[in-house]
């Protein structure tokens, strides 16, 4: 029986992938909801958010940001050309989006400074250590685990995610408005270009996650695929509810307070 998967129908289409895939998906469903509707991502969108909130959020998810095409770099160096479709694939995918990648930096550093976030702010990290769960997550799955899986956590799960809540902010021009005229292009370029086309990103590396995988793969191997996606969008969403709690309760203010002092 051919194992091969070859997609013949449209790239952002569920039914052009594996029913196995297609399970999957449903599956990860209410871990991405929780991500892609949180109420950070509405108060954005109305810039209604809090700017200490605001702030947290731009130092927290630098890591992440500024990581990404390293994880990328792992997955990369799990390849061989010729072993498998699959790694080809994925192979011209990676060397191909990892020189994108490499930009995004640039533009969070440009979203960070009009909310008066500086690059040094960024670096030192000075937040709790929950706000690092989904960097080490990252590098876990990346270091650890199987191309697919890696990709799945990663590129499938949290560009899907990415692409999904900036396209939320963006449905607007109330936050974009907020930053004066001059600059405003610049702080808005990270949102703006992951709104723009980052919604193809995920279903590029589903399709490499199904070459990989082929037409019946393992139940340990879809458990462990649909486990590494959900992981990745519940740190996101501890990332998210960390942000919120600094904001709201005056126990979490003063541990934070600590460790800002230090």
């Amino acid at each position: 029986m051919i194992d091969t998967f070859v997609r013949t129908g449209p790239l952002m289409e569920a039914t052009s992938y594996p029913q196995w895939a297609q399970q999957l998906i449903r599956d990860c469903a209410p871990s991405k909801r929780r991500v892609v509707e949180h109420e950070i991502y509405q108060r954005m969108r109305d810039n209604t958010i809090n700017p200490k909130t605001m702030r947290m959020y731009l130092i927290g998810g630098w890591p992440v940001v500024e990581q990404f095409s390293l994880y990328m770099g792992h997955n990369l160096g799990k390849t061989r050309y010729g072993r498998h479709p699959g790694e080809d694939m994925a192979r011209r995918w990676l060397i191909r989006n990892i020189r994108v990648e490499l930009n995004h930096a640039d533009y969070w550093v440009h979203w960070a400074r009009a909310h008066d976030v500086s690059l040094d702010d960024m670096i030192a990290q000075e937040i709790p250590a929950e706000f690092q769960a989904l960097n080490d997550w990252c590098w876990h799955t990346c270091t650890a685990d199987s191309l697919a899986v890696s990709m799945a956590a990663t590129n499938y799960a949290i560009e899907g995610a990415v692409g999904e809540w900036s396209a939320v902010v963006c449905s607007s021009t109330v936050y974009e408005d907020s930053f004066p005229q001059e600059g405003r292009k610049r702080a808005m370029k990270w949102l703006k270009m992951h709104a723009q086309y980052d919604d193809e990103h995920p279903w590029e590396a589903l399709e490499i996650i199904c070459t990989l995988a082929g037409l019946n793969p393992s139940e340990a191997l879809q458990t462990e695929l649909r486990k590494a996606i959900c992981k990745s969008y519940d740190y996101k969403y501890l990332f998210l509810q960390s942000c919120l709690q600094y904001e709201k309760a005056p126990v979490a203010r003063e541990r934070l307070e600590m460790v800002e002092a230090g």
